[in-house]
């Protein structure tokens, strides 16, 4: 038995023993131990990942309602326009036809009454509440002021370019015109030095009116209360939540609770100089890099931005790391998933069971904009009865014009299914 496996574990190796190769030494290779490979291994949250698949698909059918809404013929497309626009919404997995029917709730098909060939629009319920969530987003300025103040106040100089904000725009609740809305609108606060680099007016004066301390300082604050632990184990301590399946090695708690009580410089406070080569000083910028990102998703509508998207900030709020890397650093705080071909991060302390665990006017319409893509092609025989009853509408229309069909008829029905006269939106729908 030792002989024949041998003889196998010889043939199989790229160099197999011989009279040349005897002298030749084969040396063991480590394996990789990088940012990648610890990203393969990490240990998986379904619930998240799933969240984060749909989420993906949301985003596509909103680029797609972008495309389709800056038409100037009207609020619809031919399918054979749709099929050159899909791939550069980022739909690749699925052709257009296979898209449209696989969420009837979100997508509407018709045959042009003209042209005679099919063409889709969006849903009177889908479009109600993009509209909802726009009216919501315009009527929170004094929050989106206050959010743009934050982020300005955590940076270096108290600069931050525009367009790393124009990126996370939808993320944190921003209006589309949120330069002119928000920014020019108050410039007391904000001053525009250049056309993509914003700054507030008074930096000084501005720390000292409006004195804030991040979200996470209220978690410490509850802790130190009810719990009875003292300041030195909750002063600097962030919540942690592992996910379920993650082996503790041993000395990873003794090292949690040595980092856990590691000071560091928090968001808001001025740094002059960051000096990385004293002792801890390099535990202590990452851990002050971890503040920031902790506060940054405290300030996006969902708690949850493409890994891509931070990286934008790290120039202007001083955490220049390795930010993937630094996420997978702290499974407990943070969670990078991998589905819908993007890295999205997850606050982990606010989510449970998949769901955010205090909600907001916004993240609820958003929600239910998911419920929509979820249903699939489950309750469509209300689809089909409204449709039935806007066709019985317009053929008693024509019946009392004459029975004939006249030029621009064509546009009736569109117009009436935008109209919101056909059927309103159900905000009390429950997935």
């Amino acid at each position: 038995m030792r002989i024949l496996d041998r003889f196998i574990s010889t043939s199989l190796s790229p160099l197999p023993r011989g009279p040349f190769t005897a002298t030749i030494q084969t040396r063991f290779k480590k394996p990789a131990n990088t940012a990648q490979t610890r990203l393969e291994t990490r240990t998986r949250d379904p619930k998240l990942d799933v969240l984060a698949f749909h989420r993906r698909r949301l985003t596509l059918i909103l680029g797609l309602y972008s495309l389709v809404s800056a038409k100037q013929r009207g609020p619809f497309v031919s399918l054979q326009l749709l099929s050159r626009w899909v791939p550069h919404a980022g739909v690749n997995t699925l052709s257009p036809g296979e898209f449209l029917r696989k969420y009837p709730h979100v997508f509407q098909v018709f045959t042009h009454p003209v042209r005679r060939n099919l063409c889709c629009k969006f849903t009177s319920k889908f479009v109600e509440l993009l509209k909802l969530e726009e009216e919501i987003v315009c009527n929170m300025e004094n929050v989106n002021v206050i959010k743009i103040r934050r982020i300005l106040s955590m940076s270096v100089n108290g600069r931050v370019h525009l367009h790393a904000i124009r990126l996370m725009r939808r993320e944190l609740g921003l209006p589309e015109d949120f330069r002119e809305s928000v920014i020019r609108k108050h410039g007391e606060i904000f001053r525009m030095i250049d056309l993509e680099i914003v700054e507030l007016v008074d930096w000084n004066e501005n720390e000292r009116a409006f004195n804030c301390s991040a979200e996470v300082e209220k978690w410490r604050e509850k802790e130190f209360r009810e719990k009875w632990l003292s300041e030195f184990e909750t002063k600097y301590a962030f919540p942690i939540n592992f996910p379920t399946g993650l082996k503790i090695v041993p000395g990873f708690r003794e090292r949690l609770r040595n980092w856990q009580r590691l000071s560091y410089v928090k968001p808001y406070e001025r740094v002059e100089k960051v000096r990385v080569r004293t002792c801890g000083g390099v535990e202590r910028y990452e851990k002050r890099a971890v503040g920031i990102i902790h506060e940054l998703l405290c300030l996006t509508v969902e708690k949850m931005v493409e890994v891509e998207r931070l990286a934008h900030f790290r120039k202007d709020l001083g955490i220049e790391v390795n930010l993937r890397e630094l996420l997978l650093k702290h499974p407990g705080i943070f969670y990078i998933s991998t589905r819908g071909n993007t890295l999205m991060v997850f606050l982990r302390e606010v989510y449970s069971g998949g769901c955010l665990v205090e909600t907001n006017m916004v993240y609820d319409v958003r929600r239910k904009m998911l419920e929509l893509l979820l249903l699939g092609c489950r309750n469509t025989r209300e689809l089909r009865e409204q449709e039935e009853a806007g066709e019985d509408r317009n053929d008693a229309a024509n019946d009392e014009d004459g029975g004939g069909r006249k030029d621009g008829d064509f546009v009736i029905p569109i117009l009436e299914s935008y109209s919101g006269n056909n059927h309103g939106c159900d905000f009390n729908y429950q997935g």
